[in-house]
């Protein structure tokens, strides 16, 4: 088996848990690696801390995640990939292992982000099975070309295969004992925590298909349940459900809630998450306050009927107004996320997405001025077309 270690570039503050190694480890230890993390998101002097690491470091392969490519911010624009072209040739100076990126950042602009940093692999999607392969196949000399959601070189191209989109329920049962969760808990407040990964729905702005797959795959609630339990044991006691929609599927969003009650851990915790405005009910809302929910942001979007139609949405503003008087009713502090600017909005559908706002009162609203656009989703699809439309 190979000695494998995973580096966490990311230094933003505040500081926020790489989820993707803690869980990583765990599946690479249980497929008989050997697994250590080197995380720079405490580090003062990161070059020192790369090449003191690396100095005597005999590890088979190295593994890069890159959560973000920027801040997501439009004010600042802060762009990343400079600062991991810097790490990734200051780790290859010091260590002859191959170097694979992955992570959900990579995972929305693969070709572009390991010709920037000349990695030697990338992985798109889940990277459990496939750099657990990938290890065993170079350690063995053996061909990995045919690896799922591998990216590579071949002669002057890059090619990407498919991803495969393991079953969660398969995955061992997440101990997090491998990061330092009490020290981000201590300086950067929540922990995060999957129940699946996956989304069916259809916006067309979302990135979230790229990394995750179309589908809900679903973890085990009594998983889940355990994995608080391990946390809360480590005196963590808030967590963000890092679900692209908590409540996709209905059942399970209410079987994981069911498992936190029976462990009785509904009062010892506080957690947050996103969802989508539907399917949400009485029971539901119920169930995730006696769990410990304490506030939800609803991916809302808009108010008005015709721009959430073209966003891709399958709600409607009477949802919002349904599912904002569940919240009320049950004292469920709760948020909707706007964002303005989409296809087909006019001045008249933003002052209708507001009057709403108003009408129903969530007790935040965040709005986004703008719409970020990622390549491979049918956003970015549509701006081609109507660039090619405008070209001829």
């Amino acid at each position: 088996m190979a000695t494998i270690t995973l580096v966490n570039p990311n230094r933003m503050k505040p500081p926020i848990a790489p989820l993707a190694l803690d869980y990583l480890t765990e599946s690479l230890t249980a497929h008989g690696h050997e697994v250590e993390i080197l995380d720079l998101c405490f580090s003062e002097d990161w070059r020192r801390e790369v090449n003191s690491w690396f100095k005597h470091d005999q590890s088979d392969i190295v593994g890069v995640t890159i959560r973000n490519t920027d801040d997501c911010y439009f004010a600042s624009r802060d762009w990343f990939i400079p600062y991991y072209v810097e790490v990734i040739s200051e780790i290859r100076s010091q260590s002859e292992a191959p170097i694979v990126i992955g992570g959900a950042g990579f995972s929305t602009a693969p070709t572009a982000i390991l010709k920037a940093t000349n990695a030697d692999y990338g992985i798109i999607g889940d990277g459990e099975i496939a750099l657990s392969l990938l290890a065993l196949r170079l350690e063995h000399g053996e061909d990995p070309f045919d690896i799922p959601g591998l990216v590579y070189r071949k002669g002057n191209t890059i090619r990407i295969n498919p991803p495969f989109w393991p079953d969660m329920a398969s995955m061992p049962c997440n101990t997090r004992q491998w990061l330092d969760n009490s020290r981000y808990f201590a300086e950067g407040g929540q922990i995060g925590i999957e129940t699946k990964r996956g989304c069916p729905g259809h916006c067309i702005y979302c990135a979230d298909p790229l990394g995750k797959g179309t589908t809900c795959r679903l973890r085990l609630p009594s998983e889940v349940a355990k994995e608080i339990k391990a946390l809360v044991e480590q005196g963590i006691d808030y967590y963000h459900l890092c679900d692209s929609e908590f409540n996709i599927p209905l059942k399970h969003a209410e079987a994981v809630c069911r498992e936190i009650i029976d462990l009785r851990l509904g009062d010892k915790i506080r957690w947050y998450t996103y969802a989508s405005p539907v399917p949400f009910n009485d029971e539901l809302a119920i169930l995730m306050k006696k769990a410990g929910c304490q506030g939800i942001n609803f991916g809302a979007d808009s108010g008005d009927d015709a721009v959430l139609k073209s966003l891709g949405r399958d709600f409607t503003s009477e949802d919002l107004r349904y599912t904002a008087d569940i919240c009320h009713r049950h004292g469920i502090t709760f948020m909707y996320d706007l964002l303005i600017g989409g296809p087909g909005e006019t001045f008249e559908s933003v002052e209708r997405t507001i009057n709403l706002m108003k009408e129903i009162q969530p007790h935040r609203v965040g709005m986004s001025i703008g719409i970020r656009i990622y390549n491979g989703t049918p956003l970015s699809q549509l701006v081609q077309h109507e660039r090619l439309k405008k070209q001829t």
